[in-house]
């Protein structure tokens, strides 16, 4: 499981003027079981997903293309855990620890 932060680079106007490709792109992964759950920060610098995918170097590849990043307007921080305990709704993403 990963957890991808994104910080604005850019000023909001900037970050707005792209936000629309950003949602229909955020769309994309949730129809393809990519992303779980994400939204703002509060104050508003940037956002929080929650993904899981086969690999880092998926998750790379996935956010290499989301319109923010190529309209060079956010940075990824990509942080991957091991999901040992989740909510019983998560339950199927759960790994043994070890």
């Amino acid at each position: 499981m990963f957890v991808l932060e994104l910080t604005y680079t850019a000023p909001l106007d900037a970050v707005d003027a792209v936000l629309g490709a950003h949602v229909a792109w955020l769309d994309e992964q949730y129809a393809r079981g990519v992303f779980l759950a994400s939204g703002r920060k509060n104050p508003r610098d940037g956002g929080v997903i929650l993904a899981v995918a086969e690999d880092r170097a998926r998750i790379e590849e996935i956010t290499a293309g989301d319109p923010f990043v190529t309209a060079g307007v956010c940075a990824y921080r990509v942080t991957e855990f091991v999901a040992t305990k989740t909510a019983p709704e998560l339950a199927r993403y759960q790994e043994p620890a070890g």
